[in-house]
Parts: structure tokens; C-alpha cells; sequence
């Protein structure tokens, strides 16, 4: 086994490429990797790791929506759950197909449904006014930490009901969780031995007794009162909701930060217009791809583009590279927030579309517009540094200064 997967044979036709696409240098600069992916074909064979990666967007959109030929309960990583068995429980909705999966997402659906979500919105929209005016006054800041970091952990552990907040552990929890996804290399390794302190506080935190009555957290244990799920399972979901939901908004917050800083005129047009700020989420999605690569497994050979893949082929899905494939979109590598890429695979694509899509469209559109009605010019005070990680492309320090109108 290679990385806790079978090795596969490579099939006819497809190159052989021999890249290690968990390199931090590729990590932390992946767009050359994501072009030369692209052109190599509809997948090619990663020899180090011997699995298939997709780099295209009609082939991983494919690979990535059909959850029958190609599945996700065998995990997202590199990893074969059927072969060896994970560090942790695995995900009751990402590394679940049906008819397990139908049951626990409706669970998260159900907690997290347009209107739970719109109760939110002034909160969301009065702590991103206040942090925006507070980043104003300090003029030059870090915007990982200061921003991308404080807005998320301190709106969202809320409204999942926790009572304590921390923002290095929830931050390195997530880092902990994705970096696991990826191969046995020092990010993962260096993200594991912060387990013995996170996890220990993050499961204290997710018992249902020291959650408030009226979040998240709560709607989906009150589903274990009915006996539509066990209460263990809805400590996993709610756990599961912090790693998920932490992580991905730093993430695309940090980066659009970023690209409008790197495309004044795209700024002009936000503040000329802020009710694109949602427009600007979903283009800063598809251009930076917060999730850059997950995993899938076929199910059975199969077929696609004219590839044969063999059962137990672990397929990296490379959204990153998917989302700037210019054969999809005219100009690919331009950031337009006037684009609506409604179609990007940054949040996934059918079932196991990411279930908290819309809280973190109403935190990222709160903070958008806070900064469009407020914040004349963003210019960059120093270099931008990238944080490697196995699956999410993330920074890692964004100096900046924000200037009133």
C-alpha cells in the first residue's frame, strides 16, 4: 500500500507525473502545478502517491458529483477507510454516502436552514461593522489574525452555541483536520502533535450540556431525542461543524482580502456597488479555491473521458486547478467580481455540497459590505506569505492598510 491505498497500475493513455502535489513549495504556490495538471490531459498519474488526479473541470466536476461510481465513505484523503481504519471517526457527512449520508445531512440541513441562518444576519452584519470601523483606527494590521481569523471565531462558534471561544485552538483544529487528509508529511505530522491540547477542549466544548439552548449545536441534538441520530453522533456533527466551518471562511476571507487589494479596480466596483460583495465571495472562491484538493475512490471501474479506472483508484479531485480551467471560463486567471461563477466546485457539487455554505456566505457577504461602505483603499504593507496545508490553500500573514472614505 502507498499512503493507505492500494497501488493501481497506470491506465492506458495517461501520463505519468512524477510530483509531489503536498510539497509545501507547490502548497504554498500551487498555480504552475495547477496549469501543468490542466494540460496534461483529463487526469495524469501521480506516481509518488500512485493515485489519478483530475485538473480539468467537466472531469472533476464528474468524478467529484457522482457519489455512486466514485465514493467518499472510503475517505477524502489519500487513505482507503475499507482497507485501514482512520485516526478519527470519520466524517458523518463528508466521508458518508447514502443512505447514512441522506439521514445526517438532513440533521445539519435542518439546523442550518435559511431561516435559522437569517436570524443571524444583523449580529453577523453589527460584529463585522465593529471590527471593520476598530481596523480603521489601527489604520496598518495583520489581516490573518486581525480579520480573517478574529471575524469568523468569534461570529460562528456563537452561533454554533458554544459558551467558550478560543481562536488558536478552533483555528488549529481545522488545520489539524485537513492537514490529516493529506500524506504522512511534516504538515501533518507538525498539525497532529497539537491534538493532546485541541481536541480534549473542542469535545468539552461540544457536549451538549455546556452548549447554549439556542444554536446550532442544539437543533442537531435535539435530533437525538427522537432517535433520528445517536447522541454521539450529534457531538460528531457538531464538531464536525467547527472544523469545517472555521477554517474554509478564514480561508476565503484572508483571500479576498487579498484580491482586492491585488485589483484596485475590482474594489471600486465593490464600493460602487456593494451588493456584489456576494458576487465577490463566490469569484474569490472559484480564483483561490480555499479547499484546493480532496479525494475520491471508485467504486467500481468505470470510465471517464475515455480513461479506465480501476476499483480502489484513489482520484485527487484538484479544484483549485478545476476552477481556473480556462476552457470553462474566459479568462480564468482574471479576478471579476462582475463573473457570477455560480458553477465553481469550491463549495462541492451535488450531495455533498458543502451543508454550510449559506452561514459562510452570510458572514463573508457581512464583512464585504462593512468594507465596501467604509474602507476607501486597501493597499498591501508588506509581503503576502501563504500557510501550507495538505488540502486548504490558506494565508498565512496579509499585512495591510485600510483607509476610510
Amino acid at each position: 500500500m502507498i499512503e493507505g491505498h492500494n497501488e493501481i497500475d497506470v491506465p492506458a493513455g495517461v501520463p505519468v507525473w512524477d510530483v509531489d502535489p503536498y510539497d509545501p513549495a507547490v502548497l504554498s504556490d500551487p498555480l504552475a502545478y495547477y496549469a501543468e495538471l490542466r494540460s496534461k490531459g483529463p487526469f495524469a498519474y501521480i506516481s509518488r502517491y500512485s493515485v489519478l488526479a483530475c485538473g480539468r473541470y467537466e472531469e472533476t466536476k464528474e468524478v467529484f458529483s457522482d457519489w455512486e461510481r466514485f465514493v467518499s465513505s472510503r475517505g477524502v484523503g489519500l487513505q482507503d477507510f475499507s482497507l485501514e481504519e482512520p485516526w478519527r471517526p470519520p466524517s458523518l457527512v463528508l466521508e458518508v454516502d447514502p443512505p447514512y449520508h441522506t439521514k445526517t445531512r438532513a440533521v445539519i440541513e435542518r439546523a442550518l436552514s435559511p431561516r435559522s441562518v437569517a436570524k443571524l444576519s444583523e449580529s453577523f452584519r453589527e460584529a463585522a461593522e465593529k471590527l471593520i470601523d476598530e481596523l480603521l483606527e489601527k489604520g496598518t494590521f495583520e489581516a490573518v489574525e486581525e480579520l480573517a481569523e478574529t471575524y469568523p471565531t468569534t461570529v460562528f462558534p456563537d452561533a454554533v452555541g458554544l459558551r467558550e471561544t478560543d481562536r488558536r485552538r478552533l483555528v488549529d483544529y481545522g488545520e489539524m483536520v485537513f492537514n490529516a487528509i493529506g500524506p504522512d508529511n511534516e504538515l501533518r505530522r507538525n498539525a497532529m502533535a497539537k491534538g493532546p491540547d485541541v481536541v480534549p477542549w473542542i469535545m468539552e466544548q461540544c457536549r451538549r450540556e455546556r452548549l447554549k439552548p439556542d444554536g446550532f449545536g442544539a437543533a442537531i441534538y435535539a435530533a437525538s431525542d427522537t432517535g433520528e441520530i445517536t447522541e454521539d453522533e450529534a457531538g460528531l456533527l457538531v464538531r464536525s461543524l467547527l472544523s469545517a466551518g472555521v477554517d474554509t471562511t478564514v480561508a476565503v476571507l484572508g483571500s479576498a482580502i487579498w484580491c482586492l487589494a491585488n485589483n484596485t479596480d475590482q474594489f471600486e466596483r465593490l464600493k460602487a456597488d456593494p451588493n456584489l460583495a456576494r458576487w465577490a465571495f463566490e469569484e474569490t472562491l472559484r480564483y483561490t479555491s480555499p479547499i484546493h484538493t480532496f479525494c475520491r475512490t471508485a467504486s467500481a471501474g468505470t470510465e471517464v473521458s475515455g480513461v479506465k479506472i480501476a476499483e480502489g483508484t484513489k482520484v485527487l479531485c484538484v479544484l483549485g486547478a478545476a476552477n481556473l480551467d480556462e476552457r470553462h471560463w474566459p479568462e480564468a486567471d482574471r479576478f471579476d467580481i462582475g463573473r457570477m461563477p455560480s458553477d465553481h466546485l469550491a463549495l462541492g457539487v451535488g450531495i455533498h455540497g458543502c451543508v454550510g455554505q449559506n452561514v459562510a456566505r452570510a458572514e463573508v457577504d457581512a464583512v464585504l459590505t462593512a468594507i465596501a461602505n467604509k474602507v476607501g483603499s486597501i493597499e498591501l504593507a508588506g509581503e503576502a506569505l501563504w500557510r501550507p496545508n495538505n488540502s486548504v490553500r490558506t494565508l498565512d500573514r496579509l499585512p495591510v492598510i485600510f483607509r476610510g472614505k
